[in-house]
């Protein structure tokens, strides 16, 4: 057995991504960071992804798509929108197996978020003997979030992490989450992948105090409605600063903006953007901020440090596992006043360890870094499964 995983310790592998979220035309911006996992372990094996997701434009039962994008075979299934259950499942599995015979001799699968998606990996385990891992990212996992699991929902993810050879949340908080519902299976943390070339410190020229923060801008979850109150609060404090929320509109906040009435802060609301106009945004940035009501570990706030600039953040999730104490701030969730104070400190702080946050981000997020984290895992599936 030892020879055998010596052998397999520097092969190229064929590794197949089972995603439940990932890029496409319906979602183009849906499961990026997993896109990014697969685009990292890509640097070094063969990756094809195989994702499925209904289209409620399509006209026909269902579409396939294929494309190499960035090194990575990508095949998508569409399948028609119904609101019965059951057809959705059989039009589901139906178009699984006609693209898993489209992709043959992989070593590994690589599921990404373990329900439903885990199912198929369970499926290959058991008629073609092929092992498993697990990486996870969903929040859902948390307690009171965890409450909206079904008990079906609950019995097969116990049978799929069970098979698992790994499992690799994100964060140690979200494994402790998973493990309180019941999910027990061999658990080993791994982040969220930063393109470090991308993300880089710049000498910042800009002299307007900057904030900004970067999200879906879903209130319930990323509490925006909480951070323009206090940057009412800090215009009353310091008068001009600009404050960018990216990732969406302000359709949301129109009422809360008017009834705000700000007089010389900038509010903008700038849409989703590719990652190199986000990072220009970042690179320009005095402090990036999130107030999340709950999370996992951002990659948000990972680019930030990349680039050399502090964060402000609750602590919550596993945020605090990758936050440095110099590399910014954690706050008590939904605490305004704790928001506004490190706020104030910042606007008269210039930040002068930016080379040694990218450093830290090289080392704990980059491509390289997370492939041969991932690249140990495969190996040692494939030796437990021998």
């Amino acid at each position: 057995m030892y020879e055998l995983y010596t052998f397999f310790l520097n092969k190229q592998l064929h590794i197949l991504f089972l995603c439940g979220w990932y890029p496409s035309r319906v979602l183009p911006t849906n499961g990026d960071f997993i896109q990014r996992h697969a685009e990292a372990v890509a640097m070094k094996h063969k990756v094809t992804v195989l994702h499925i997701i209904t289209d409620e434009n399509l006209a026909i039962k269902k579409e396939i798509e294929f494309a190499k994008i960035n090194n990575v075979e990508t095949y998508i299934g569409y399948v028609k929108k119904t609101k019965n259950p059951f057809l959705k499942w059989k039009r589901f599995i139906s178009i699984f197996i006609e693209l898993s015979s489209k992709i043959s001799d992989f070593d590994v699968i690589h599921v990404n978020t373990l329900f439903p998606f885990g199912l198929f990996a369970l499926y290959l385990k058991l008629t073609k003997n092929s092992p498993y891992i697990i990486s996870e990212h969903w929040t859902g996992y948390h307690f009171p979030q965890s409450k909206n699991i079904g008990i079906m929902q609950k019995m097969l993810s116990k049978m799929i992490v069970k098979n698992a050879s790994f499992v690799c949340p994100v964060a140690d908080n979200l494994a402790d989450s998973m493990k309180q519902l019941g999910f027990n299976g061999n658990y080993c943390k791994v982040p969220n992948v930063v393109d470090t070339e991308v993300f880089t410190p710049i000498k910042n020229t800009n002299k307007t105090f900057t904030i900004i923060h970067i999200s879906s801008l879903f209130d319930a979850h990323k509490n925006v409605s909480g951070m323009l109150k206090v940057a009412k609060l800090l215009e009353n404090e310091i008068g001009f600063f600009t404050w960018k929320f990216i990732g969406g509109s302000d359709k949301n906040y129109k009422n809360l903006l008017k009834k705000l009435n700000f007089e010389t802060a900038k509010i903008e609301f700038i849409a989703h953007i590719p990652q190199q106009e986000m990072a220009i945004h970042l690179q320009e940035a005095s402090v990036f901020v999130l107030f999340s009501n709950y999370e996992n570990l951002p990659c948000v706030i990972l680019e930030s440090f990349s680039c050399g600039i502090p964060v402000i953040s609750t602590k919550v999730g596993g945020i605090s596992e990758f936050f440095p104490e110099d590399f910014g701030k954690l706050i008590s969730q939904k605490s305004k006043k704790e928001l506004l104070a490190s706020l104030l400190f910042y606007s008269k702080k210039t930040t002068e360890n930016k080379e040694k946050m990218h450093t830290y981000a090289v080392t704990n997020f980059s491509k390289e870094t997370i492939q041969k984290m991932f690249s140990n895992w495969y190996y040692q599936s494939l030796k437990v499964n021998s």
